[in-house]
């Protein structure tokens, strides 16, 4: 779909005031930012962030619309025959070899993470999202299986795994390791990762 005018310049803007608030929130941290002085900062009147952003949380956590999003459509678009655990599977490779921000494979996730690890506000927002996230996949599944129960257990751990794909390479940022390291091995990480859901846990565990 064709992006009018209008809307490039709401996205700009969005995007724009989202990112002087990292850049406020890297220098002095998150809870000493406060939402007037992104306004001033970003040269607004501090109702337009509230507009785009009615929470503070959601100035760093901003992708949550995208992510939901490239979820559903990856869902939603899948070949005849293919699993959704293939469906999210393939989706987290494209994001990865795209390096996008929700690969979570870049450096920056480093500070990203350490700065959502010391807010309580941040880490219950970041819960949030993932529980809208599982909602929005558990209305897709039910509506193409008209199965309400089976498709919020699916959609958990559709989430479960995809978030455990993307905050093992952060924690390895945090404890230092180096980025191209962890950029080569991701791949594998998907794949465990998925590959575990695919083929149930089964006697995982009972050789320890």
């Amino acid at each position: 779909m064709h992006e009018g005018l209008r809307e490039r310049k709401k996205r700009e803007a969005r995007q724009r005031i989202s990112d002087v608030a990292t850049r406020l929130f890297a220098q002095r941290g998150f809870e000493a930012v406060t939402v007037a002085e992104i306004a001033e900062a970003a040269g607004v009147a501090k109702a337009t962030v509230t507009n785009y952003f009615p929470r503070k949380e959601d100035l760093l956590l901003d992708l949550q619309a995208e992510a939901e999003r490239l979820l559903v459509d990856a869902i939603r678009a899948r070949p005849p025959g293919q699993s959704v655990v293939e469906a999210v599977r393939a989706l987290m490779h494209r994001l990865l070899a795209q390096q996008h921000p929700l690969s979570a494979v870049e450096p920056a996730m480093a500070w990203f993470g350490h700065l959502i690890a010391q807010s309580p506000a941040l880490l219950s927002r970041a819960r949030e999202q993932r529980e809208y996230l599982e909602s929005a996949v558990a209305r897709q599944l039910t509506e193409e299986t008209g199965d309400p129960v089976r498709a919020d257990l699916v959609a958990r751990l559709l989430l479960a795994t995809a978030t455990t794909a993307v905050v093992t390479p952060i924690r390895r940022l945090i404890a230092g390791e180096p980025a191209t390291t962890i950029a080569t091995d991701q791949p594998q990480v998907i794949d465990q990762a998925f590959d575990l859901l695919a083929t149930g846990i089964r006697t995982f565990g009972s050789d320890t």
